[in-house]
């Protein structure tokens, strides 16, 4: 039985190869100064910066430069990008990027007006922000984190070898998002499929919880199946706008927060991940794509019904002759064959992880309670092993 919920998403989407020109429509509501967020500059190379800052300009704007923002944002950056916003008194933050670019301009935004560390009060108390809220819009050109229509704000901290989420309320959530597929044309081929990895897994840790036939679950087996099949396309060829819009928008529902309403989600693999991010700076989706099987092998088990139904539903096993077991294990190496087509990193080794980095990576794993089993930081340890 699906639990009691509300739902209330308060981002707006404009989609499409036009989609930019919606920020003639969007600026004038959000103040003078402008915050423009980006990362390393590759928007000044594929043309989108110069497109939007002649938007901004033409909107009346004054534009207040932050780049450099990193593929996981660090807390050093976090503190700057509060410095650059407090001193130029900026009204609305414009993030043009990634999902770590919407991530750290949302984590901006909660702290600009804190009175405390936000970094404490955040990421440690996970505390909700109690001071005024500077607005966030995001133009996406990397697709994967849905960070584009959630409130979550992924940030590092090296010093302490912790890298954390906080999914913020509906207040914080970008007001509006620009979604042009060709934006992402020109991403690397490991940058592409580390995003289709992150939206595929996005969707698994909210599908393997729960024993119920809901709704939420049959909407989780189209998206995965959608990204399965759009992904082959785009690693054939990365211009396929079909392709290429489908993972797009797939991206967004993955974790938008629909999927996850009325049942429970399990978010080890992130949790896992995030913990190899910390110790290693390796690439979010990678860091996913290493641990995940190990896992998921290890808890199939004890939620063998959903796992015989991903093997059906999404990966087409046939059932004749075989036991449930014997189909849920064929079901995830379809999976990793299809993980293995896509190029993705299999090994943790592969990052830079080392035997000696375990202990400190299981030390640094938050243990989430929503999945079929809840680990013992002695089962933690032996997933990392097994991911090695």
């Amino acid at each position: 039985m699906l639990g009691n919920f509300s739902y209330l998403n308060p981002t707006k989407l404009y989609f499409g190869e036009d989609s930019l020109e919606a920020l003639k429509e969007e600026l004038p509501k959000y103040g003078n100064t402008v915050q423009l967020i980006y990362g390393g500059g590759s928007i000044k190379k594929n043309g989108i910066y110069s497109q939007v800052m002649e938007l901004l300009k033409a909107s009346g704007k004054t534009i207040v430069e932050d780049g450099g923002v990193m593929p996981n944002p660090t807390v050093e950056k976090l503190r700057d990008g509060v410095r650059i916003a407090r001193e130029n008194q900026v009204d609305f933050l414009l993030a043009v990027g990634g999902g770590s670019c919407c991530d750290y301009a949302k984590a901006v935004s909660v702290s600009v007006h804190c009175d405390e560390d936000p970094w404490e009060k955040y990421y440690i108390r996970f505390e909700e922000p109690d001071c005024k809220i500077i607005p966030v819009g995001c133009v996406l050109t990397m697709v994967g984190t849905g960070s584009e229509m959630n409130g979550g704000a992924v940030i590092t901290n090296h010093e302490q070898k912790l890298k954390i989420g906080h999914v913020f309320g509906n207040h914080v959530m970008p007001k509006f998002t620009i979604l042009n597929p060709k934006f992402t044309f020109t991403l690397p081929k490991d940058q592409m499929v580390a995003g289709i990895y992150d939206i595929f897994n996005h969707i698994c840790e909210q599908y393997f919880s729960g024993e119920d036939d809901n709704t939420s679950d049959y909407i989780s087996e189209g998206l995965m199946k959608s990204v399965v099949h759009s992904s082959l396309i785009a690693i054939g060829n990365p211009e396929d706008y079909e392709a290429r819009s489908n993972i797009m928008w797939t991206a967004t529902w993955a974790l938008n927060t629909l999927v996850s309403m009325g049942k429970s989600t399990d978010w080890m693999v992130h949790m896992l991940g995030q913990s190899v991010g910390a110790y290693t700076n390796a690439t979010h989706g990678m860091t996913l794509s290493a641990v995940s099987l190990p896992y998921y092998r290890h808890i199939m088990p004890y939620g063998l019904a959903k796992f015989f139904r991903f093997a059906v539903n999404v990966w087409g096993v046939d059932t004749n002759g075989k036991s449930k077991e014997q189909i849920g294990k064929e079901g995830l190496s379809r999976m990793e064959s299809w993980m293995k087509e896509l190029g993705l990193v299999m090994k943790l080794r592969d990052l830079g992880v080392t035997d000696e980095m375990l202990g400190g990576i299981a030390d640094g794993t938050f243990i989430m309670e929503g999945g079929y089993k809840v680990l013992t930081k002695d089962e933690v340890l032996d997933i990392l092993k097994n991911s090695l």
